[in-house]
């Protein structure tokens, strides 16, 4: 650098932000504090700078929730506190839980797969065999709660036949089938959205490209989906970022300490 100190328009210039994001940036603590001078311009250094790349590069996005967001906030909390080897150790690890939970994804999209020929190959549901469950029979062997259940049927995942003179909903081993999907897609971290996607598309019975219906939105979905409703693609475009931030972050270690 030619100067010492960088002003906020350098560094809004080198991530390409308005300078009024570098000033939240640092009353959110995704920068380090800054000092001013007796007029009170902030007097940012090449520290400030390799922090706003690294906030720019892997906490841009939202995260949704199951643990990402926290995992990325470590990667640069640690670097605002100048210690740069704990914040590529805190990047690795981020790294190695979005591909833990790519893995938890794609397991659960090849579980779906092999599961739906069954589904879409099978008669109408089961439910009026003896066997059939209750709605808290049904939450105890599934372990989630009746709640739950419910909440699944009211968002469209499943239709629960009710018995004709009681009333009550009755769980037959169709069903049961079809919620351990729905379970284990919801902890693999699938929206409802994009499951009443692939559910609907399998009801119609189709049961080819299940896992390209649970990761693409529909057209009238398309200003308001999460990154939950298209999760395979998130956790992609997640490891490029944290692959990224490890590099950007061996980059900085490897600079020579005279330049820092």
């Amino acid at each position: 650098m030619d100067r010492p100190f960088l002003r906020t328009s350098d560094l809004a210039r080198a991530v390409g932000v308005h300078p009024n994001t570098v000033r939240r940036y640092v009353d959110w603590g995704l920068l380090p504090p800054v000092e001013r001078t007796p007029s009170g311009y902030r007097l940012f250094t090449r520290h400030h700078l390799d922090c706003l790349r690294l906030a720019r590069l892997i906490y841009i996005t939202a995260y949704p929730g199951r643990g990402l967001r926290q995992s990325a906030l470590r990667v640069v909390q640690a670097a605002v506190t100048g210690d740069m080897q704990a914040a590529l150790e805190e990047a690795n690890r981020h790294l190695a839980l979005v591909q833990a939970e790519q893995r938890q994804a794609d397991v659960a999209a090849t579980l779906l797969e092999r599961w739906a020929p069954s589904e879409t190959g099978s008669a109408v549901s089961s439910s009026k065999a003896a066997g059939s469950l209750l709605i808290g029979q049904a939450a105890r062997l599934l372990d989630v709660t009746a709640d739950m259940l419910r909440n699944w049927e009211r968002n469209g995942l499943i239709a629960v036949p009710r018995d004709p003179h009681s009333g009550y909903r009755r769980y037959g081993p169709k069903e049961i089938s079809r919620l351990r999907v729905i379970r284990m897609l919801g902890q693999a971290g699938y929206s409802h959205m994009a499951m009443l996607r692939m559910f609907r598309q399998l009801d119609r019975g189709e049961n080819r490209d299940l896992r390209h219906a649970l990761d693409t939105p529909a057209p009238g979905e398309a200003d308001i989906f999460t990154a939950a409703d298209r999760w395979l693609s998130t956790l992609a475009e997640q490891e490029e970022r944290a692959r990224q931030a490890v590099a950007l972050i061996g980059e900085i270690l490897a600079r020579p300490r005279e330049s820092a």
